[in-house]
């Protein structure tokens, strides 16, 4: 009996040994989720800080307190009411970072209108499969940007626009589309100025968007971030007012944005998750003050504003802070950043480091996740170690769970690469009218899977290794381009790198280096090669290097790898240009 009951016990502990050497980890989290609407928590924030600025708008030399962008939201949405676009209408915003685009998000919460982001650079065929995708009724937009007219990509999709009245657009080309407000002085015909809308609504019209602010519920869709419209179908991933509000607010806290009030530098554009729930949420439950330099990202701009308006916080993708730092060692400013956050791609050490070099910055913040998990589910802390700040994505967040597993599902042991799952309240309630993406992307177990290679470690940190579409399988060694990245980039001369792989005959695939370097510096791949020999596994050793001035980039200042898909190696004077050669596959990193 005695031996029997040890064989069991044997038994028990070896099982839960196997069970918690898992890649599996549950953050339940110390404070409670809230049920509130992003027009509740406009409202709360701008009683706690009624004259506090929200947002400082420098290249329209305009500033908004949160009371006063309470007040303009209001207006806004009975504006939208008087025109036909009614709660659960779809809206679009089609702009770069603008205070209309601000006050458009905020009053389509207060008005429950679901905002849908559409990328500014998105031009005439795909803005009408979008629209046509999800059924968008109203569109507010810029009139020009860059070498964008935005009213002209609607008029040719639309020609009865330039015979329609304001408000009464009807075009068999997008059946559902009647409202389009142009941010503009000029007169467009079909078309409502932006300011002679925010004139039309009566004290009354005003009064009743307040009083109905208990109709909408926290779980309604509040909005749609859209992917590319090009071809086929594209998936908008619904996000829900609930969603919002507390992955921005945890954002936010782990941010160290609870500390104090701090003005945070926006280099990133609006229409994205990082800048609508990283950067407006987080700031918007927290109280801190938004300063945008420009309509879109400009290093020299950016540096201006974290001088002159003394941030104390800037968010931005890797790229940028490449090009924030090139500046600053130009200008050599005197600042008072205390936390950088990095997010939208994987940020190496090494960039890590010359951001507190070059910037000053006392905190590096990373943050990782998806649209389609609202915008963050692995975070940086506060007082975490400077290894596990340049090292990891930070750790899982509150209410959420996270595993990783190999390609039949199952789970791999602590420490080994595998695709990661993520379940909690921070996953989309699917994509809009595509149920079988959202079966694809969510399990009947309510796993939610990102495509993402991933490291989890028993202490709720984790480690990206790249996309599972990223892996370059060379003679059946699977390479993970973010660990080479990482070691390329603490070359002296190497501003940013992306590894990619290339075709070979015989290896199936090579390792190619994509490098951007320093001014007047010649590099070859020798000293590549004596860089990495001895420091990176041998099959992990570029065997190609190309130079380019610049990578081509999404509107949110990703980079977009380049993958060759036959056996010609193109040269540098020819990389940038293969983004519309056929040759080539564009694949957006993360």
């Amino acid at each position: 009996m005695f031996n029997f009951k040890m064989t069991k016990l044997r038994i028990i502990v070896r099982f839960c040994r196997n069970y918690a050497s898992q890649s599996y980890f549950h953050n339940p989290g110390k404070e409670p989720l809230r049920a509130l609407t992003m027009g509740q928590l406009l409202e709360q924030t701008a009683k706690k800080y009624p004259d506090r600025p929200a947002l400082i708008s420098r290249h329209q030399n305009q500033v908004l307190t949160f009371q006063q962008v309470l007040e303009q939201a209001d207006v806004l949405a009975a504006a939208f009411n008087l025109i036909g676009l009614q709660s659960q209408d779809k809206v679009g915003i089609w702009a770069p970072n603008i205070v209309e685009w601000y006050i458009t998000h905020m009053a389509c919460a207060r008005g429950g209108i679901v905002l849908v982001h559409l990328n500014p650079a998105y031009q005439s065929n795909e803005i009408k499969n979008l629209i046509n995708s999800v059924g968008i009724k109203g569109i507010v937009c810029a009139h020009k940007f860059k070498t964008q007219n935005y009213y002209q990509h609607l008029l040719d999709i639309c020609p009865e626009l330039s015979k329609s009245p304001p408000g009464g657009l009807t075009s068999p080309n997008a059946p559902s589309l009647k409202s389009i407000v142009v941010v503009s002085e000029e007169d467009l015909q079909g078309a409502f100025k932006y300011k002679e809308l925010m004139a039309m609504p009566k004290k009354s019209d005003v009064i009743s968007i307040k009083e109905s602010q208990h109709l909408i519920d926290p779980d309604q869709v509040c909005h749609m971030q859209l992917t590319s419209g090009t071809t086929g179908t594209p998936k908008a991933p619904m996000l829900s007012h609930f969603h919002l509000v507390n992955n921005s607010y945890y954002i936010g806290k782990g941010n160290e944005l609870d500390k104090k009030h701090h003005k945070i530098c926006v280099q990133v554009p609006f229409f994205h998750v990082f800048g609508t729930t990283i950067t407006i949420g987080a700031a918007l439950n927290h109280g801190a003050t938004l300063v945008v330099s420009s309509l879109s990202f400009n290093s020299y701009k950016s540096l201006e504003a974290l001088k002159d308006e003394k941030c104390t916080v800037v968010h931005g993708t890797p790229t940028m802070y490449v090009d924030l730092i090139k500046a600053q060692r130009e200008k050599r400013e005197d600042l008072n950043v205390n936390i950088a956050v990095c997010g939208g791609a994987p940020c190496s050490p090494q960039l890590f480091k010359q951001m507190m070099q070059y910037l000053g910055v006392q905190k590096v913040k990373s943050v990782y996740g998806l649209s389609e998990t609202i915008a963050v589910v692995f975070q940086s802390r506060a007082n975490e170690d400077e290894i596990l700040a340049t090292s990891t994505v930070g750790h899982l967040m509150e209410h959420l769970e996270a595993k990783v597993v190999d390609t039949q599902g199952l789970m791999v042991p602590t420490g080994t690469p595998g695709e990661l799952l993520i379940r909690g309240y921070a996953t989309t309630l699917g994509y809009w009218q595509n149920e079988m993406k959202t079966k694809e992307l969510i399990d009947p177990s309510k796993w939610l899977h990102t495509g993402d290679q991933f490291i989890l470690m028993d202490n709720g940190y984790g480690q990206i290794v790249g996309r599972i579409k990223d892996v370059i399988i060379r003679g059946g060694e699977n390479i993970y381009p973010k660990e080479i990245e990482d070691h390329l980039n603490t070359h002296p001369d190497i501003l940013e790198s992306q590894v990619v792989g290339i075709p070979h005959e015989r290896l199936g695939e090579e390792v190619c280096a994509v490098l951007r370097i320093q001014a007047n510096i010649s590099l070859t791949l020798q000293n590549l090669d004596v860089h990495c020999r001895g420091k990176i596994a041998h099959f992990n050793i570029p065997s190609r290097m190309e130079i380019v001035d610049s990578f081509p980039k999404t509107a949110s200042g990703k980079v977009q790898k380049l993958y060759c898909l036959n056996q010609q190696v193109h040269h540098a004077n020819t990389f940038s240009a293969a983004i519309t050669d056929s040759r080539f596959r564009i694949v957006n990193f993360f």
